[in-house]
């Protein structure tokens, strides 16, 4: 299982490289190969899923390389609770990916190149055990990213994606700078995760604060959290459709994923410090991403505020620390990754057929197009956090959760389902229903290829909201470690 855990990351790294070689080649032989090795990356999430030990809170299928040794570091490679579902996740939203780049013409072998990478990078933060890995994967996503919006992006392309470079630039450098402050103030001999969180969690308390407010900027910049989101809604807005999917589904995970990591095991005081700060924000973050998509008359940028909102329940349940919070974080981000993928696939889906986003271009397409209308109508109700549905476990979850650690915030975020449920509503009242918009007449419904890729997330989706255990089984033992 070392092996499937390592090939995950090699698959799509040289898979891409091998991709980029195909000089010459037609465009379906990229399209084909990448589809191939994405299927082949989620094959081996899937394996380890189905093999992974419910009951240890111990990293799993580890395995450590040697890589530098001048610097103490190596390529030591596992999996918990809390990355095995993130795998998992961005194995499967990459193939849903690819099956959504059908419509890339321009430079078709370089795009799909670069998602291979960005995949490597991705799954690659969340099985590194070493802090120079971390970081080096860390900034392996940013790069394709980068290249992905500024080449196929949308006619504002250079701004956004310059922007998010330099946000995320930043971020890093903070990072790499509390990264390298932890390991000096350890006196340890390594980089490796595992030997050096007990001894940072040795560092005083004040140190351990600043070191954990430096790695923290990093990482809410990725989530992002208020007030360092803005880069966000204009790199959705830009970027196409499948890197939306990854961009919402998978990059913004990075973050969060990095606040347990480095949180409450590797720097308790630093976090301890940090908790009501972090509570503070990320009820800015739900009240604020929702009040502004109620504002927005592109779908796009809705669901990317829609994110922002989203994510900060993700955060709250973090910042509270008890073990159902931060169990419903994992799940809320397992769910806002198939929901917030679901949504971008079918705004993409009405853009091919429309050129346009614009919500008042819209009307009644369930006339029109009963799939897609029928479509944006589950994926609404999702987000909005219908039972049954993905998006109310994690949700509820993390406001049951933090009721005992931030009372008045927990109460705050259940009433901000409000204006969820309203801009969802207005969203689809104008779209989906309503007198149809002449101009919309001629609208196709969905494709088999778009049936495909929307078909795996819808389903995992309800499987989640029916039966929750699937996931929060695979997370509790190490949840259990994490908890206050």
């Amino acid at each position: 299982m070392q092996i499937a855990l390592v090939a995950m990351v090699l698959v799509p790294l040289f898979g891409g490289v091998a991709i980029s070689l195909l000089s010459g080649s037609r465009p379906s032989w990229s399209r084909n190969a990448a589809l191939s090795l994405s299927c082949v990356v989620f094959g081996l999430a899937a394996w380890m899923w189905v093999s992974f030990d419910r009951a240890s809170s111990a990293i799993q299928f580890s395995l450590a390389l040697p890589w530098v040794p001048a610097l103490n570091t190596s390529m030591h490679l596992g999996v918990d609770g809390v990355s095995m579902p993130m795998v998992l996740l961005t194995a499967l939203l990459t193939v849903v990916a690819v099956l959504a780049s059908r419509g890339i013409e321009d430079r078709v072998r370089e795009y799909h190149t670069l998602l291979l990478l960005l995949e490597a990078g991705l799954i690659g933060v969340f099985v590194a055990l070493d802090l120079i890995a971390f970081f080096l994967f860390w900034e392996v996503v940013l790069i394709p990213m980068y290249f992905l919006i500024a080449i196929w992006g949308g006619p504002r392309r250079s701004y956004a994606s310059v922007k998010f470079f330099i946000y995320t630039l930043a971020g890093s450098m903070a990072m790499l700078a509390g990264i390298i402050t932890l390991y000096l103030r350890t006196g340890a001999s390594t980089f490796d995760i595992v030997e050096i969180a007990p001894l940072a969690a040795t560092i005083d308390p004040g140190t351990q604060t600043v070191i954990f407010a430096a790695i923290a900027i990093g990482l809410a910049i990725k989530v992002p959290m208020f007030p360092l989101h803005t880069w966000l809604p204009d790199a959705h807005v830009e970027a196409p459709t499948a890197v939306s999917v990854l961009l919402a589904g998978v990059l913004l995970k990075m973050g969060s994923y990095g606040f347990l990591r480095f949180g409450p095991s590797m720097l308790p005081h630093g976090f301890e410090a940090a908790r009501p700060f972090i509570a503070a924000l990320a009820l800015v973050s739900i009240v604020y991403g929702a009040a502004v998509a109620l504002m927005q008359s592109d779908l796009k940028r809705l669901v990317a505020y829609s994110s922002v909102s989203h994510m900060g329940y993700v955060m709250l349940g973090i910042a509270a620390g008890t073990a159902t919070a931060i169990s419903g974080a994992v799940v809320q981000m397992f769910s806002h990754g198939l929901i917030a993928g679901l949504l971008f696939l079918l705004v993409g889906t009405v853009y091919e057929r429309t050129h346009t986003r614009e919500i008042a271009e819209y009307g009644g397409i369930a006339k029109v197009t009963p799939l897609i209308a029928g479509a944006f109508v589950f994926a609404s109700f999702a987000s909005l956090g219908l039972p049954g549905l993905s998006g109310f476990v994690g949700e509820s979850m993390v406001v049951i959760g933090s009721f005992e650690e931030f009372r008045l915030h927990s109460v705050l975020a259940s009433g901000a389902v409000m204006l969820t449920v309203g801009y969802l509503l207005w969203m689809l009242q104008r779209v989906v229903f309503g007198p149809v918009n002449e101009h919309r007449l001629a609208m196709t419904d969905m494709t088999v290829r778009e049936a495909f890729a929307i078909a795996p997330l819808a389903a995992l989706t309800l499987v989640v909201g029916v039966a929750p255990q699937t996931l929060i089984g695979v997370a509790r033992a190490s949840v259990e470690l994490l908890a206050r």
